[in-house]
């Protein structure tokens, strides 16, 4: 009898959990991925410059708000837009959070506490990629603690006026509309505010060691008059603005799998040709425990996502159970990264190979959508009823 070998990147073939639409929808966008980005973004990434060209085919593809219904979208259930974003990072984080953004916190928000004017005059462009849109919560001296963004909406008859900024928005001076958050006499509410509106401008943030294939913006307002019609009607609070978090941290968890994939695959293959001492280097017990210590990790946040995708599809998921996802899995794929590195030695730092960006990335990554500190009291308060959070 011959012994089966494990698939080194599906350990507990997870694959087959995966119904024949997941299989081809996951398929069709990793060659995407091979075919369009992973020659270019190197170059993208030295020269801090977002593969613009690749929007309309993203747009073509139907990855843009792929798990939202109508207004052309696709309507796919969360296992297969989990794997959408999975196989956009293991080509580059900057690309998954440019989809991510544009579907989680753009095109959500409209489609969950928009008007039915605004869904139907924002949702199909932002579809097809042939609008972006940014979200503005982050503030220069609010970021963990989004409740006491500083930034104001005072309403006029017929309008309200802005005065504020946000920081490190994805997207920021490339959107053409802006999900912006502020503070009302009633309470923190949701805007939307076009390009081009007198006394609105964004400007990139430089120098960047992370995510330099994306564009990373501050966005100002400096009595930004806008009509009343574009408060998103349905918002109430910080809790709206915390559920696109949400969707995005979701779309996270299952992303950065992605990104270690590609550390991990880059490590066995080196370790495999390298020769050190005569032997190749996947011959030294070192090198064979860190390799199933990538193996494992990364097969429980496979198996981890999976389950959260049916919780989400069956509307079972809970805010704590996104964090314990988001948390566990940043920080596993950053390790795989570092560990990567490490043990391509200087080769690892070299745009060559893939493991010295995705780690420069993911140290962004597992800031963004929520701290690795911030999901640990998330976690701590669901499981022992108290907050640790300072307003609470």
């Amino acid at each position: 009898m011959i012994k089966k070998k494990n698939n080194p990147f599906d350990f507990y073939n997870v694959e087959e959990l995966f119904d024949d639409d997941e299989k081809l929808i996951q398929k069709t966008v990793r060659e995407f991925i091979r075919r369009e980005l992973l020659d270019v973004i190197a170059d993208c990434y030295e020269k801090a410059e977002f593969p613009k060209k690749l929007i309309p085919q993203v747009g073509k593809l139907g990855l843009l708000g792929a798990n939202l219904q109508g207004y052309g979208c696709a309507g796919l259930n969360n296992t297969a837009y989990g794997l959408i974003l999975q196989e956009l990072e293991r080509g580059d984080s900057g690309l998954r959070s440019f989809v991510s953004v544009q579907g989680s916190l753009v095109m959500y928000p409209i489609y969950a506490f928009g008007s039915d004017a605004q869904k139907e005059k924002w949702l199909p462009l932002l579809q097809k990629g042939h609008a972006i849109g940014c979200f503005g919560l982050t503030e220069p001296d609010a970021g963990s603690d989004p409740g006491s963004m500083k930034t104001k909406a005072i309403r006029k008859k017929n309008s309200y006026v802005l005065n504020g900024s946000k920081a490190w928005i994805t997207n920021g001076t490339v959107a053409d509309v802006a999900v912006v958050w502020a503070q009302t006499d009633d309470g923190i509410r949701g805007f939307l505010v076009e390009k081009g509106t007198p006394g609105f401008e964004a400007k990139d943030i430089k120098g960047k060691l992370a995510l330099r294939a994306s564009v990373t913006s501050v966005l100002y307002f400096s009595d930004c008059e806008i009509p009343a019609e574009n408060l998103l009607p349905k918002t109430q609070g910080l809790k709206s603005a915390l559920m696109c978090l949400n969707q995005a941290r979701y779309g996270i968890s299952w992303g950065v799998i992605g990104a270690a994939l590609a550390c991990y695959e880059q490590a066995l293959s080196y370790c495999e040709q390298r020769k050190i001492f005569g032997k190749p280097l996947s011959s030294f017990q070192m090198i064979q425990e860190k390799l199933a210590w990538m193996v494992t990790e990364i097969t429980k946040a496979q198996l981890l996502v999976w389950r959260l995708s049916k919780l989400k599809d069956n509307d079972h998921i809970t805010p704590a159970q996104i964090s314990l996802a988001k948390r566990n899995n940043c920080w596993m794929a950053l390790e795989i990264a570092r560990m990567s590195r490490d043990m391509l030695g200087a080769n690892g730092t070299a745009y060559e190979y893939v493991v010295g960006r995705h780690m420069c990335n993911l140290e962004a990554v597992k800031t963004y959508e929520g701290t690795h500190d911030i999901h640990t009291l998330v976690l701590g308060e669901a499981l022992t009823g108290h907050s640790a959070f300072g307003n609470k």
